[in-house]
């Protein structure tokens, strides 16, 4: 029997013969509410072609845009977040984490790796929203460091992506300990003259913009992120008055002086190149002359 009934009017499918479509094939942008297939949507990296809205993404596609060949070694890839203060809420913390490791496949809100970037290594560490928020919590802390680490050992430039609420409260103050060691760590990165590029997105907020994220040799951000420490909220019941319009938005922060850059989704690894390619020039033009006026003192001791 034919799967449609001519009528005068049209045709008609039978109410029982009728196929539901399948999640996850049309991608809507919040902005602009254009429509378009997820095929697409990926082609363009999770921006909206129409109004250049950036999608949250994770740990898996960012490693996909930035590191060559989506090929790398993951850094640190079994930590798991313990239970220090027994936490329960609507349900144990131990509960919480086994829950949100199945649902999203990830061990913590952080994945660290190294690889390569148009031929240039690099080490990357990359926040993941969808594991409790991307909140920050002794594992996200501890990989944070150990990555940092590495790059130390290895003289690779550091990249932090940031995406986070904040703090975990379900670790309370173990975890706003990761604020001073996650910094302290990046103060011997500088010693070491390692580059560290810090990327913000959509949200960076908390503890995570009072540490780390905000402590790059570069910080940069994707358009229309959300980046501050307290919500929009919170701040305007506290000082009692209306924001500025675009108020933590990346483009606002740029406008007053915490942002050096914003950068395209599109453009993101090859502005990270050219970033790195410009500061080894330096670093190496530097040391050539170092070099030199080394070799002009011993000739005239000499």
């Amino acid at each position: 029997m034919s799967w449609f009934k001519r009528v005068e009017k049209g045709i008609v499918t039978p109410t029982e013969e009728k196929k539901e479509t399948p999640d996850g094939l049309w991608y809507k942008c919040p902005e602009c509410k254009s429509v378009t297939n997820m095929t697409e949507h990926k082609k363009q990296l999770y921006t909206c072609a129409k109004c250049d809205h950036h999608d949250r993404i994770n740990s898996a596609e960012y490693f996909e845009i930035i590191f060559d060949n989506n090929e790398f070694v993951e850094l640190d890839p079994n930590l798991s977040s313990s239970d220090p203060l027994d936490f329960v809420d609507t349900k144990p913390y131990p509960q919480r984490i086994a829950a949100t490791q199945r649902k999203t496949n990830l061990i913590d809100a952080l994945r660290s790796a190294h690889g390569t970037m148009n031929g240039l290594p690099i080490v990357i560490a990359c926040m993941d929203f969808n594991f409790i928020g991307g909140s920050m919590g002794s594992v996200v802390g501890e990989k944070i460091a150990r990555a940092i680490d590495f790059a130390r050992e290895k003289k690779y430039p550091f990249l932090m992506i940031s995406k986070s609420g904040g703090a975990r409260m379900m670790e309370a103050g173990f975890s706003l300990m990761q604020m001073a060691k996650t910094s302290a760590k990046l103060a011997l990165l500088d010693a070491e003259k390692v580059p560290y590029i810090s990327l913000l997105t959509d949200p960076t907020t908390g503890g995570v913009t009072a540490s780390y994220a905000m402590l790059g040799d570069f910080n940069i951000s994707e358009p229309g992120a959300l980046i501050g420490f307290a919500g929009p909220r919170v701040i305007k019941e506290t000082i009692g008055k209306e924001l500025p319009k675009g108020f933590q938005s990346a483009e606002f922060v740029l406008e007053h002086g915490f942002l050096d850059f914003i950068v395209h989704r599109k453009d993101l690894k090859q502005q990270l190149t050219d970033l790195l390619t410009m500061l080894q020039g330096a670093s190496t033009e530097t040391t050539e002359k170092k070099q030199g006026a080394g070799s002009k003192k011993a000739a005239k001791a000499s």
